[in-house]
């Protein structure tokens, strides 16, 4: 068992008799009153999505899980095929347990998360960063410009992600995979 000081992002837990993943956390001390532990939890079975607060010092219940480094093969319909990069064994993974599965371009290394009970895979954790070649993308026109415009793009995965007005087609941009956004043009 552990305890609201153990709390950290990528922590699986036992709560509310499902598996969560803490995606966010931040203690907090106010001036009156106990301290407490906000929360943001994301469910391992349906990918939904909670807030919840602990008072300090509650007791959670963890989750042993191991992470493997897989590298994505090729998607059939909902699932995708991923193989372990050093046992080569294949594993087929649902879209559901996918955080961005369409920024997942074959041959890209991915951890994937499983429970060491069980032997289940859990999620799919990918990288910070993905750098894709926009496919299609409408000619910004020269003056037609504010702040920050932005205009949608299709990158090479089929994700349609909003750039700015100056990447045209064959450009590669990379890409957060956590809010699915345009960092920048990459030259190469």
């Amino acid at each position: 068992m552990a305890s609201t000081s153990d709390i950290r992002n990528g922590l699986c837990i036992k709560f509310n008799h499902d598996i969560y993943k803490i995606i966010e956390f931040l203690h907090v001390k106010p001036g009156k009153g106990p301290a407490f532990v906000r929360t943001k939890l994301k469910s391992l079975t349906n990918g939904k999505v909670l807030d919840n607060t602990f008072s300090a010092g509650h007791k959670i219940e963890e989750v042993r899980v191991e992470t493997h480094k897989f590298q994505y093969l090729y998607a059939e319909g909902d699932d995708y095929n991923f193989m372990h990069i050093e046992t080569f064994e294949q594993i087929v993974l649902n879209k559901d347990i996918l955080d961005a599965p369409g920024l997942l371009k074959e041959g890209e290394n991915v951890m994937v998360i499983i429970n060491a009970e069980t032997e289940a895979p859990l999620s799919v954790d990918m990288p910070a960063s993905v750098v894709l070649q926009v496919t299609y993308s409408e000619p910004g026109v020269k003056g037609n410009t504010s702040t920050n415009a932005t205009k949608p793009a299709t990158v090479e995965t089929g994700a349609t992600i909003n750039v700015p007005l100056f990447i045209n087609e064959g450009d590669k941009i990379k890409i957060d995979t956590a809010t699915g956004s345009y960092m920048e043009r990459v030259k190469e």
